[in-house]
């Protein structure tokens, strides 16, 4: 629960503050203008935030950047010729209007979208992003029983779209739940939220002793999550309701 809420700056950005009784101060920089917002233990002062967010000012700017330039970006209609990731590569839609089943396709550098004529962009879209979670279903089981015994944690798992983490878990039932978007982005990405949130379950926070444990697990983990972090958030800006991830 909240305690208290203050704002700094820092760097020449505004950083709202909230207090909890928390263990380890979390920094999130939300979409869509690219809001800074810190959750910090209630033992910490502001200066000692304030060095905190010093520390990963860089990683701060360059998630506003992102944010800042996704919000530029066209807006997508599901029509030929505009870019969609999949696995990390970027591919060139291309919309197949004809009777029978809709479905989508790989060929080559193309991204098949066999749809009936007329069928509406949002429509479009959501067939787009059932094929991406079934891109996902048929890797993660692979992941997840590579990782299990290496970790010592056995796990339930979903895919869930995620306005603000890549992955989430939950300590108690053991359960972890892995963003859609990550099938836009290279399959290391996925592998290392995985093994991060497998992870977690054994450790709580992001301190040194998690760290410590990725390191034996993952030695290049911060290779991984530093192209994850560094990578477009979206490669193409919807204009329904998905929402927008940021690390």
């Amino acid at each position: 629960m909240s305690t208290a809420s203050a704002c700094l700056t820092v760097g020449g950005i505004d950083v709202d503050v909230v207090y909890k009784n928390i263990e380890n101060l979390h920094i999130g920089v939300y979409p869509p203008g690219g809001r800074v917002r810190v959750a910090a233990p209630t033992r910490l002062d502001d200066e000692q935030i304030r060095l905190a967010v010093i520390q990963r000012l860089a990683w701060i700017k360059r998630q506003r950047r992102q944010l800042q330039d996704a919000a530029r970006q066209s807006p997508r209609e599901m029509v030929n010729g505009e870019s969609h990731y999949v696995w990390g590569v970027r591919r060139r839609l291309k919309v197949i209007e004809r009777p029978g089943r809709a479905h989508v396709e790989l060929d080559g550098e193309q991204l098949l979208l066999y749809v009936a004529e007329g069928t509406p962009a949002a429509a479009r879209h959501e067939l787009l992003q059932n094929w991406r979670r079934e891109q996902l279903r048929s890797e993660i089981p692979r992941l997840i029983e590579k990782w299990e015994p290496i970790v010592g944690r056995r796990v339930d798992w979903s895919i869930r779209r995620m306005k603000t983490k890549w992955g989430s878990h939950n300590r108690e039932t053991g359960r972890i739940w892995l963003n859609l978007e990550l099938a836009k982005k290279h399959p290391h990405s996925l592998e290392y939220i995985v093994v991060h949130e497998l992870a977690q379950l054994r450790e709580r926070g992001h301190g040194e002793r998690l760290a410590k444990l990725m390191d034996g697990f993952l030695p290049d983990w911060r290779r991984r999550r530093d192209a994850l972090n560094g990578a477009p958030l979206r490669d193409e800006r919807w204009t329904g309701s998905d929402p927008v991830p940021s690390p």
